[in-house]
């Protein structure tokens, strides 16, 4: 069973990002994303209490018994990232380079997918955390997560910003590893299920596995020798 957030992304395919209007609603959202089979979500800070938000649903666990492993995104100060890992976040989300955030986040030990858009910034943080956020993705489209990929090739790339559910395949096969997703997620149990049964493989007891492709450590990326190769920055995660 995988428990660091970049396995469980590259599992997942899909990270959905919630912009709810109250802590309430955010956790109505989280708990309805978990019974679809959802695992990693991504709450931010921009939802009024979401602190609590967080805190409440990081002790939720998923359709399949596996714990929740909450995010925070839209983290760009010191307060924000100590106020997430406090409430029980399992990785932290800047939309661009942070450095407060970074230095945080390596003192606590913890996840950080720091955002960047042009390469310099996506380099840079995938040198200090082993992921970057791609945003505002849709500016460069799948085409140019290609040209990141040619570059970087162990890299966690998470394109963010103006895609729909039906482009992930297109940004799949350009190289991301998971995709964020602001909306266009359905509202119906059975569809919501449908959207995460679809990108995620299964094995025979019903578990998810990661998917071989870029930056997914040791499962079959090509030049990957396996997870020595990890990014030495890419901390532990452990729930």
């Amino acid at each position: 069973m995988t428990s660091h957030p970049y396995e469980v992304l590259a599992a997942q395919r899909l990270l959905p990002v919630l912009r709810n209007a109250d802590a309430d609603e955010a956790v109505r959202a989280t708990t309805a994303l978990l019974a679809a089979g959802c695992r990693a979500v991504e709450l931010t800070t921009s939802t009024s209490g979401w602190a609590g938000a967080v805190a409440r649903t990081a002790e939720l666990a998923g359709a399949h018994g596996r714990p929740a492993l909450i995010g925070v995104g839209t983290v760009t100060t010191a307060a924000q990232a100590r106020a997430a890992l406090d409430a029980g976040a399992a990785f932290l989300v800047s939309p661009y380079p942070a450095p407060e955030v970074r230095e945080v986040a390596a003192r606590r030990g913890a996840v950080f997918v720091e955002g960047g858009f042009t390469p310099a910034e996506i380099a840079s943080a995938v040198r200090a955390c082993g992921a970057a956020k791609v945003f505002p993705a849709h500016v460069g489209g799948p085409g140019f997560v290609r040209s990141l990929r040619a570059v970087l090739p162990d890299a966690v790339l998470i394109p963010t910003g103006g895609i729909g559910p039906d482009e992930v395949p297109d940004w799949i096969a350009a190289g991301a590893t998971a995709v964020g997703i602001g909306s266009g997620l359905p509202s119906d149990p059975e569809a919501l299920a449908a959207v995460f049964t679809r990108f995620r493989p299964a094995v025979p007891d019903g578990s998810a596995v990661p998917a071989a492709g870029p930056g997914v450590p040791g499962r079959g990326v090509p030049g990957d020798p396996g997870p020595a190769s990890r990014p030495a920055a890419a901390p532990e995660f452990r729930p």
